[in-house]
């Protein structure tokens, strides 16, 4: 029989503490039962001697401490796991939301997971196709890579995220494909529009979806990406699939984790966040990779919006030095209506060389990536030497190079959200770009490759 307290002092805020107390752990998952008999979750944040410090996952209204009793589960927080995750709506406890039956669980797993030995960790460097340009073609998506999103308020990361969910696929392994979508303290709105998307497109059969929304409670918000990446081990190192793990947003996650740190008074770091920042985000961005031995693999896309913008604010900053890269969105093209508004020249994958090539992608797509970079960067100077001083400063091939630059935006970064492009597609696209620059001006690319695939005309 469970021991039952009843020695509840104090509550403040979210944060209990419970006095007389034996053998209790940090992090332990505990029950709150009102007098009316309703029972309410917590967990264990603090002990201290005979006493515990509990943070309730829902409010503390309404509870009167000498009524109230709390029973220690003896385990952390466990997600219930099963092949039957896919298809199905979780809210960010790990709960059935849409309607369904119960899931009968195949094992209960802790959620805070067991980090990757480091020893045990296999190279990324399988292309992952997303269907966009602007990823596939110049910053290349690497089976078992952390690539994130760096966007700003008001500009279309959720339909780029959406769009990427549905279209995302291992080149000759698709029926072993899934998507685990974890969003973290959105609206309802947004959360509605995820369901739906994924169920227009029947992209919900392969996807476990988490939704956190933005007035459930903050501990609950920290809980859920743990939530998403505990199904996504299951799925990934028991049933052997290819996962693609999106967490959108990592902002809404870090803000949480900074009011639970003020109300344990913790001592702030950068801009109120709690100094632990660093490490927290490694503990989940480092649970994506793969493992030697195991057919299955973990990738992710976490998805942050930068507040005012600022590539410096710590969430971006962490997020940076932990992952292999990012994809930057930018205002300027949101504005000219080049959808999706991905930043080409600052935005970088680390892994993007172990992913193309022969036998993965195609022979030209090394060197005609790193013409398109360098025919846009130029185009782009070129562009800004017309506004100062006019277009008749330019030379021809400077007109060229600016033409180059409004093309490759019209074309190839702008696709839409329904378009979803092949490899194949993407590089031919690419080429059919360089052919408006003279041959001459191709010197990244060896005189074999233009032979083979410079555009014919007509």
């Amino acid at each position: 029989m469970m021991k039952e307290y009843r020695t509840i002092h104090e509550v403040s805020g979210p944060l209990m503490v419970v006095h007389e107390v034996e053998g209790v752990t940090y992090d332990e998952l505990a029950e709150i039962e009102l007098h009316d008999g309703s029972i309410r979750r917590c967990k264990v944040l603090e002990v201290n001697g005979d006493t515990a410090v509990v943070q309730l996952f829902e409010s503390s209204a309404g509870i009167n401490l000498r009524d109230s009793k709390i029973r220690f589960l003896g385990h952390p927080l466990e997600l219930a796991v099963s092949g039957d995750m896919l298809g199905r709506v979780f809210n960010g406890m790990g709960q059935p939301i849409d309607g369904g039956p119960a899931i009968l669980p195949e094992a209960h797993k802790d959620i805070n997971g067991l980090p990757m030995n480091p020893a045990a960790r296999d190279y990324p460097n399988e292309f992952i196709q997303t269907g966009v340009s602007t990823i596939d073609g110049l910053n290349t998506l690497v089976r078992g890579q952390k690539l994130p999103i760096f966007s700003g308020s008001g500009l279309p990361h959720a339909q780029l995220a959406a769009q990427i969910a549905r279209q995302a696929k291992v080149l000759g392994g698709e029926a072993n494909f899934a998507v685990v979508f974890a969003a973290i303290g959105i609206t309802f709105e947004e959360s509605e529009y995820f369901v739906n998307e994924f169920k227009r497109t029947g992209a919900i059969d392969r996807t476990v979806l988490f939704t956190n929304l933005a007035n459930d409670p903050a501990v609950e918000r920290i809980a859920t990406p743990r939530m998403a990446l505990t199904a996504a081990e299951y799925l990934a190192f028991e049933k052997g699939m290819h996962v693609l793990v999106i967490l959108t947003d990592i902002t809404n996650y870090a803000e949480a984790l900074r009011e639970v740190s003020a109300a344990r008074k913790e001592v702030p770091g950068r801009r109120g966040y709690p100094g632990y920042l660093y490490t927290d985000l490694a503990t989940m961005y480092e649970r994506a990779g793969r493992k030697l031995g195991y057919e299955g693999s973990i990738t992710m896309i976490p998805i942050l919006t930068m507040p005012e913008d600022d590539k410096t604010h710590p969430i971006p900053d962490l997020t940076g030095y932990i992952t292999e890269g990012q994809i930057i969105l930018s205002r300027d093209l949101y504005r000219k209506g080049i959808l999706p508004p991905v930043d080409v020249l600052p935005s970088l994958s680390r892994l993007k060389d172990k992913g193309i090539g022969v036998g993965k992608t195609r022979e030209d797509h090394a060197s005609t990536m790193n013409q398109l970079f360098a025919a846009y960067a130029s185009g782009k100077e070129a562009k800004e030497l017309m506004t100062i001083l006019g277009e008749a400063a330019l030379s021809p091939t400077d007109l060229l190079y600016a033409k180059f630059a409004d093309e490759f935006e019209k074309r190839y970064v702008s696709q839409g959200f329904e378009e979803n492009r092949s490899i194949e597609e993407t590089l031919d696209l690419g080429w059919e770009l360089l052919s408006i620059l003279p041959k001459s001006e191709l010197k990244r690319i060896k005189q074999d490759m233009i032979d083979k695939y410079w555009p014919k005309k007509d």
